[in-house]
């Protein structure tokens, strides 16, 4: 498993270096939050690791989609990242063609992550099961759960090891790499690594527990030594 690590921030970032893949995006604006070019660009100049950068949960917009994963593409993100925030397989269908397109037409080599969440039932949002064979099928390139409401709950309060063991599985005869985030502690690192998803992703486990707080050096090491 690989540890992505989701700094808000430019000093955050500097004391995520040490993560597998350092995540940009902005707690205060959802889930999968946004953050601004200028600061997806600072952090690729100094990280030396692949950058992830989340472009919102996004509700059925193609091409307000399809532009925000160009332009982190264009400020030199290797992983875009996007959440679906509503439902239906056909709406799904026409996000995740665009935002492909967006990306790999002029990036063959970047990666495409399609995430929804874990917590669906919920919002009213599409399912990770539902998603994932569409992501395969348009040529993303990682299917990733997250939960879609902080409220402290993890995503294991809504699949379980089974269901994750198994959504992990389907990925990989798909051709799709899974990453699984949301809430996780240092408590579910053994069940993780009985998963074994390719990525995890953490904010408020390497804050102390709350992802409010801010990112802590010790934590983000303590977290790879643990995967490991």
């Amino acid at each position: 498993m690989q540890l992505l690590v989701s700094p808000s921030n430019i000093d955050e970032a500097r004391r995520s270096v040490a993560a597998d893949i350092i995540d940009v995006k902005k707690p205060s604006e959802g889930s999968l939050g946004a953050n601004f070019p200028w600061v997806i660009k600072e952090i690729k100049s100094f990280a030396q690791k692949p950058v992830s950068a989340a472009i919102g949960d996004f509700p059925y917009k193609p091409g307000g989609a399809s532009l925000a994963a160009y332009g982190a593409a264009c400020a030199g993100a290797d992983y875009i990242k996007i959440g679906l925030a509503f439902d239906g397989a056909s709406r799904a269908r026409d996000m995740i063609a665009a935002v492909v397109k967006a990306v790999k037409d002029e990036f063959p080599k970047k990666n495409v992550v399609i995430a929804a969440y874990s917590d669906f039932k919920r919002m009213g949002t599409i399912s990770p099961y539902e998603m994932a064979p569409i992501a395969a099928e348009l040529g993303a390139d990682i299917a990733m759960v997250d939960t879609g409401i902080k409220d402290n709950k993890s995503t294991f309060e809504f699949m379980n090891e089974s269901d994750l063991a198994s959504f992990t599985v389907t990925n990989t005869q798909l051709g799709l790499r899974t990453a699984v985030a949301g809430s996780l502690r240092f408590e579910d690192v053994a069940m993780l690594k009985r998963i074994n998803p390719d990525i995890i992703g953490v904010r408020g486990m390497v804050c102390g527990g709350d992802r409010n707080s801010t990112i802590r050096e010790d934590l983000v090491a303590t977290a790879l030594t643990m995967i490991r």
